[in-house]
Formats: C-alpha cells, sequence, structure tokens
C-alpha cells in the first residue's frame, strides 16, 4: 500500500525526533554569544511542527545552573506551533537556567531523559535576540530541512472580493508553495484596488520569507482587520512575491480559476 508522506509526517507528530543540520549555529542576547557549535541537532519535541535547536552542553558558554525536573506536558491540541511556549515540555527531563553578563535566562535550556539525546540541551529561541546559521540570521524559528516553500508564477484567474466589490482581479499571481501549508496566491499591485486598503500596524515573521507587513480593507463602513500582507524585503527564497500582495481566504472571498 502506498504511503501519502504528509500522513507519514503526521503519523510520527507524536513522537520526539531529531536530525542533522550540517551547519553552524550561533545564539546571542545583548551582545554576548552564548552558544557557539558545530554539532548542534534539529529537535522537535512531541507534538511540535516546528523544530528548535540542541546543542553539546559544552557548546554553550555559560555553565547551566538550577536544574528543574520536568514531567511531560499534555498538549493543548494535537499540534505545537511557534506560538505555544517553549516552557511546554512534552517529553521528561530538566529545566536548566543559562546565565549571562546580564539577567540569567530562567529555564532557557532543556535537557530530555532520552539516551539519544544524552549531553545535549534544547535551547529557547525566544529566549535570545540573534540567531545565526553559519553568517547568516535567522528569523522566527530554525530552518526545518524537511520543510521548503516554492514560488510559481501562474495564469490562474484570481478574484478577491467582499460581496460585490472587488478587490483585486489578476491573471498574473504568483503561487506560494509552503509544505503542509494551503496554496497561497500572491497579487501584483497593479491587480489590487489599493483605494480600499490602509496599512495595518501589524507585523509577522516567517522564518522563509522574512518580516511580513499587512493592510486592512475598507469597504464602506466594515474594516476587515489585517485582510492582506506583503513582504517588501523578503529572505532570498521569497523574492519572487517580493510587494505583491496575498489575502485571507477566511477574511475575503478568494476565487481561483
Amino acid at each position: 500500500m502506498a504511503t501519502a508522506m504528509d500522513d507519514w509526517s503526521l503519523l510520527h507528530l507524536g513522537s520526539l525526533r531529531w536530525a542533522d543540520p550540517r551547519r553552524r549555529v550561533r545564539a546571542r542576547v545583548s551582545g554576548e554569544t552564548i552558544v557557539d557549535s558545530m554539532n548542534a541537532r534539529l529537535v522537535w519535541e512531541p507534538h511540535r511542527v516546528v523544530p528548535s535547536y540542541a546543542v553539546p552542553v559544552a557548546d554553550i558558554h555559560a555553565p547551566l545552573i538550577e536544574p528543574r525536573a520536568v514531567a511531560p506536558m499534555p498538549p493543548p491540541r494535537p499540534w505545537l506551533d511557534p506560538g505555544n511556549a517553549f516552557a511546554i515540555h512534552t517529553t521528561s527531563g530538566s529545566a536548566w537556567t543559562i546565565p549571562t553578563r546580564g539577567d540569567p535566562l530562567v529555564d532557557a535550556a532543556f535537557t530530555t531523559d532520552d539516551a539519544d539525546l544524552t549531553g545535549f540541551a534544547i535551547i529557547d529561541w525566544a529566549a535570545f535576540d540573534e540567531w545565526l546559521e553559519e553568517e547568516e540570521t535567522v528569523f522566527g524559528h530554525p530552518h526545518d530541512p524537511f520543510q521548503r516553500i516554492d514560488c510559481l508564477m501562474s495564469d490562474r484567474h484570481v478574484v478577491v472580493s467582499v460581496g460585490d466589490r472587488v478587490l483585486a482581479d489578476s491573471r498574473r499571481p504568483t503561487l506560494l508553495l509552503e509544505t503542509h501549508l494551503p496554496t497561497r496566491y500572491y497579487l501584483p499591485r497593479a491587480d489590487v484596488d489599493m483605494d480600499l486598503l490602509e496599512p495595518s500596524p501589524t507585523h509577522t515573521v516567517c522564518a522563509y520569507k522574512g518580516q511580513a507587513s499587512y493592510f486592512s480593507a475598507r469597504i464602506g463602513d466594515e474594516l476587515i482587520r489585517d485582510a492582506a500582507w506583503t513582504y517588501p524585503h523578503p529572505l532570498h527564497d521569497g523574492a519572487p512575491v517580493r510587494d505583491q500582495l496575498c489575502f485571507y481566504d477566511d477574511r475575503v472571498t478568494v476565487t481561483v480559476g
């Protein structure tokens, strides 16, 4: 019987998993390099869809202190994403504090009881100001070698509307396909009625595309907050969608022909 790869990935979501990223990894806080490792691993605790970096304890430039035993916590839902706190550990182990020249990073390291990860500490991404893979700054979370994006030019007919009001009409979208996520349709600004959009203060970060800026749509007296987003300065994988707009299909109607 053939196996769908998406199903295979979900089948192992509840397991503790690791991979070798084969790159130098560093983490800094307040300009101080705390982590510097050529032997890092990517670790997915059970039910997490995004990995964390784990490094040999010897590659942490500060002694781990104040260990605290941690029992596995039941996940609040079948999967955990970057919005779920690092402190939600779904496997047994110990939480440790990392001292720095400034404030200590409380519970920012976690060692599991799993024998295959003996000597490694999983590190809290959010506890640090800057992460680097080799000489490139990484945003949002570690890069997943099993996750990628493709940007494909297309001639599909995409219409974005609210009721009978058309916000965008394009026959030259760029399709952005990201592993395990729905296809997104990015549209040139010339094909969007920008008079119906107003900048939003919202910003989000994608590890593969960079920082997104948002627009709300105003249709008469109705304001649809953060209806669309764009990447003004995308990372290299997202370069084909620079300055194009993509709309949430659960906030407006996106019709694809």
